[in-house]
């Protein structure tokens, strides 16, 4: 064999290799949509880096997220967040020995109080707002931000304040690609969501709570049959409000989710501190969705929600949810019915149902690029992302949020915040977005200065500061062409001609404050 012979198959394989990669590079368009879409928009040098390894690489990176490398400065950053780690049950221990070792009960306790609730809102934010600007794990964040607004619970209600940071870590980040009915039962048994909608209070009509020495026991308060959370479990986290049921199965499902409680004064132990109480629950027979449920004690409620987990109404909402935030406002019926049987083919495999979706033609379309409008916090967040800054001091970020109408774990009613351009533009809003963009631009936002654990405030602190605009720390003006090559195809070329006419001061909020930008 001569020399020529030995190198035809490797250069057969080079060029078929050659073939394969050329197959695999996608368009920059593609590559910034799905920057766009499965996470918070492009960082310097991503949209190349995608469009090289191809977009189906990035999805599947995205959907298996083990193998992305959490970079060593976010490491540091999360390895500085100390409260925000503590279980329910040992947040809450420590709520209430705030209170009960405090001598004047009234104002010191209080101030006591706000200022770990303070604490643990701050180090919560903090870690949301830092892995959603620095994770590469994109889309691990975005679907913790969808689900957590799809079982939203409301900061600003009662112990809820504190019990938020366990609630996203413990209730909904480990089971954001997971199977469905896993994350149904996380939400409902978290303290959280229990306190949220009132469930810890729901009792059979004929419970008569313990007494010691004659006066009712705190933990047994209770005013009989509460029906928020039956009604929102199946309204909203599963059937949906056109999902075939009752008022009738609405009362039923209550009945059998009594005794679904917590005792806020367990010491913790490091879990959710759900507990079933028999003495709670309603132990008649239950008429509900057609289905005869008899006495099972807390078995009742497990079984209720495997019904609602695989209900074809309930595939079609979820579909219908994640159709409308990942494609188009009004998603094209035809997908959301391919990924409702993949829902029910799989038993509720969200990552699977996600893969479905990516590799849909209705999510490829090129028509469907930059069509959805960012909420607030998509907004602020790729704003960040796309200028490449270092956030060491989130409130102004928070702050942002807050006015542009958004506060994180600010949605005070259960359905949580809307993903739909109708939801967030309207010209006061838009105005309030060109401001943050000027302030973010032109370097008024400090950003980079450091916050000490003693020095952490509340919601209400945090929007006082972003509203007097601090400005005692300054930070570099951004650089136009570095963010217009950040961002390349995302902003147009007419765009690109308006803002190059501009004033050269003005060119960085332009780009951040154009209707290009706050479209993803």
């Amino acid at each position: 064999m001569n020399t020529i012979q030995k190198l035809i198959p490797s250069l057969m394989l080079t060029l078929l290799l050659g073939s394969v990669q050329a197959a695999d590079v996608s368009t920059p368009q593609e590559a910034a949509h799905v920057l766009n879409r499965l996470g918070y928009g492009p960082r310097p040098g991503d949209i190349e880096r995608v469009r090289q390894s191809g977009v189906d690489r990035y999805i599947e990176q995205q959907l298996n997220p083990q193998s992305l490398i959490i970079p060593d400065t976010l490491q540091q950053k999360l390895k500085t967040l100390h409260v925000a780690d503590l279980s329910a049950g040992d947040v809450l221990n420590r709520y209430h020995n705030i209170l009960k070792n405090t001598q004047d009960e009234s104002e010191e306790a209080k101030k006591n109080r706000r200022e770990m609730i303070g604490l643990i809102f701050q180090e919560t934010a903090e870690e949301r707002v830092w892995r959603a600007i620095e994770s590469p794990r994109q889309l691990e964040e975005v679907m913790v931000e969808f689900w957590f607004n799809h079982f939203n619970v409301f900061n600003g209600k009662g112990l809820d304040r504190a019990l938020i940071a366990s609630y996203e870590r413990d209730a909904i980040r480990p089971f954001v690609f997971g199977n469905f009915r896993d994350l149904l039962g996380a939400t409902a048994k978290h303290p959280a969501m229990l306190f949220y909608l009132d469930n810890w209070l729901s009792t059979s009509a004929d419970f008569r709570p313990r007494t010691r020495r004659g006066k009712p026991e705190q933990q047994a308060k209770a005013n009989g049959l509460n029906e928020n959370y039956a009604r929102e479990l199946m309204e909203l986290h599963t059937l949906g409000v056109d999902g075939g049921y009752s008022q009738h199965d609405v009362t039923e499902l209550a009945r059998i989710l009594t005794g679904w409680t917590f005792d806020p004064r367990i010491a913790g132990d490091g879990h959710a501190n759900f507990i079933f109480d028999p003495e709670r629950h309603d132990n008649g027979i239950k008429q509900w969705l057609g289905k005869t449920v008899s006495p099972n004690g807390k078995s009742e409620g497990e079984f209720a929600l495997d019904v609602l987990a695989l209900h074809p109404a309930t595939a079609h909402h979820i579909s219908y949810q994640l159709a409308q935030f990942f494609v188009q406002d009004q998603p094209p019926e035809a997908l959301v019915k391919r990924l409702s049987q993949r829902f029910l083919e799989t038993r509720g495999d969200i990552r699977l149902v996600l893969k479905t979706l990516f590799s849909s033609p209705e999510f490829r379309d090129p028509k469907n690029f930059g069509v959805k409008y960012k909420t607030p916090y998509q907004f602020v967040i790729s704003a960040i992302r796309a200028s490449d800054l270092e956030v060491k001091n989130v409130r102004p970020l928070l702050g942002s949020m807050s006015q542009l109408g958004m506060p994180l774990y600010g949605s005070q009613t259960p359905d949580g915040y809307k993903n739909t351009e109708q939801a967030w533009l309207n010209p006061d809003a838009l105005s309030r977005r060109i401001n943050f963009s000027t302030a973010l631009a032109t370097g008024h936002l400090p950003l980079n200065q450091s916050v000490d654990a003693g020095d952490k405030m509340g919601a209400k602190q945090i929007v006082k500061q972003a509203d007097n605009n601090d400005r005692r720390v300054m930070m570099d003006t951004l650089n136009v062409n570095q963010l217009l090559g950040t961002l390349g195809p995302l902003i147009s070329e007419n765009t690109r001609t308006l803002i190059n006419g501009s004033p050269e001061s003005l060119r960085a909020s332009l780009v951040l404050g154009s209707p290009d930008f706050m479209q993803h």
